[in-house]
């Protein structure tokens, strides 16, 4: 017998008089491997890559302290209307600056940017009556779980990765979106008047539709720049929350303080658990040239 096994050869186009599922009892644990695949994370650069978290958050606070003031008209639809407009100008200059090294966007693209906008401009505008008045049956409470539920939803099904070298819009990221415009619309329906509708849901397009297209863009450039602007984000978001209320605030700097830098040593630290082991009992892979 010692010398059949001497002769066997791990594969299984050639006939052997083994069953096809034997090994030898000596080279079982010989080809055993613990953590194969397995790269050591780092604790900055998981900080780095959390800050599109906290961006996210911080669009989020931001919308919501913007529709508070409307709604208690501390501010005026129009203020709001014209920094959404200097803004899309803003962001989308940004963008093609950044996207400025890619060969295939021309004139026909830009065109085409345009007269989307325009055409989202003019929709909004006049579906601005039909949205005040969609939940004028519906009690504020309901409104309020609900708007809360979507944009829990939309938080958790964003796409956080980085800019791949061809874009692919995940299903995921879309349910996000559409969850954020759906609890923008709701939360829209509320306030008094078709000027505040309308601005509102403007601003909600561009934070939760354009705004995360211009992120993707934005984790290609220098880590200083991302940095820098997520802090931005933050510090205006919280500015806007604290004179709404203060402990809200505080809330929302803890989460952001847990998402951007307790999270990231939490996983450095887990990964001195992780313990994956591979051999012979796995199923085969083939490799192809």
């Amino acid at each position: 017998m010692s010398s059949e096994v001497e002769g066997w050869n791990k594969v299984l186009w050639e006939r052997q008089p083994f069953p096809d599922n034997y090994i030898h009892p000596h080279s079982f644990l010989s080809s055993l491997r613990r953590n194969p695949n397995f790269k050591p994370y780092t604790y900055w650069p998981l900080v780095l890559l959390c800050c599109a978290i906290t961006q996210h958050l911080a669009t989020i606070f931001t919308f919501l302290a913007v529709f508070v003031r409307l709604k208690e008209r501390w501010l005026d639809a129009r203020v709001l209307l014209w920094v959404s407009i200097v803004s899309f100008f803003g962001g989308y200059a940004l963008y093609e600056i950044i996207s400025c090294s890619n060969p295939g966007r021309g004139a026909f693209t830009r065109s085409n940017t345009i007269k989307s906008s325009l055409l989202v401009f003019l929709a909004l505008m006049g579906l601005s009556p039909v949205l005040r008045t969609l939940t004028a049956a519906t009690s504020s409470d309901s409104i309020w779980a609900l708007s809360a539920c979507l944009f829990l939803l939309n938080a958790l099904l964003a796409d956080y990765s980085s800019m791949k070298p061809i874009p692919q819009e995940r299903l995921t990221s879309v349910l996000s979106m559409n969850a954020a415009i759906s609890s923008s619309v709701v939360l829209a329906s509320r306030l008094p008047d078709d000027l505040a509708v309308f601005a509102l849901v403007l601003f909600a397009v561009q934070l939760f539709a354009l705004f995360p297209i211009l992120r993707h863009r934005l984790q290609v450039t220098p880590q200083v720049a991302q940095i820098l602007f997520t802090l931005t984000l933050c510090v205006l978001s919280f500015a806007l929350t604290v004179p709404l209320s203060v402990s809200v605030a505080y809330i929302y700097a803890g989460i952001s303080i847990t998402v951007t830098f307790v999270a990231p040593g939490v996983l450095v630290w887990a990964q001195k658990y992780k313990n994956e082991i591979r051999g012979p009992w796995d199923v085969a892979v083939p490799r192809l040239n």
